[in-house]
């Protein structure tokens, strides 16, 4: 995958802009739609989307309709397909922000404990395993814990 810059470097250099054109014609934006990230996470590790399903225990249905932009993952299914597509924590937090929904936060701790498994580099149900034995609810959702 291309490298891209960091927000926060890029955010440094639009503030520091002498107005917004000037920044916008450095042509460091970008308009990324979430399945043409997902493809590319594919071709950066060489897998197939079969692989992402059973990785990730989303209904393959699902999986092929938010990869063919018909439809937007919740929360954690998004997350559960970043586990399927093996993320790092950068990636994952990508992959949330353009599927919409709010990026993974080390102050919540159920979020703290994905987070860490993310780092670890977990599987999805070795995640599912720590947030269970941590009283928190699963990403695969199996009944209610409390």
């Amino acid at each position: 995958m291309a490298t891209e810059k960091l927000t926060e470097d890029l955010l440094a250099r639009l503030l520091a802009s002498t107005s917004p054109e000037s920044y916008l014609d450095q042509g460091e934006t970008i308009d990324r739609a979430l399945p043409d990230y997902l493809r590319e996470l594919l071709l950066d590790r060489g897998i197939k989307r079969a692989d992402v399903v059973r990785a990730s225990g989303i209904n393959v249905t699902v999986v092929y309709d938010i990869f063919a932009g018909k439809s937007l993952p919740g929360r954690d299914h998004a997350i559960m397909l970043a586990f399927g597509l093996r993320c790092s924590l950068r990636e994952t937090q990508r992959l949330l922000r353009l599927a919409g929904v709010s990026e993974l936060w080390a102050k919540v701790r159920r979020d703290a404990i994905i987070i860490w498994c993310i780092n670890q580099g977990y599987t999805r149900e070795q995640c599912d395993d720590q947030l269970w034995s941590l009283g928190e609810k699963t990403l695969l959702a199996t009944g209610r814990l409390r």
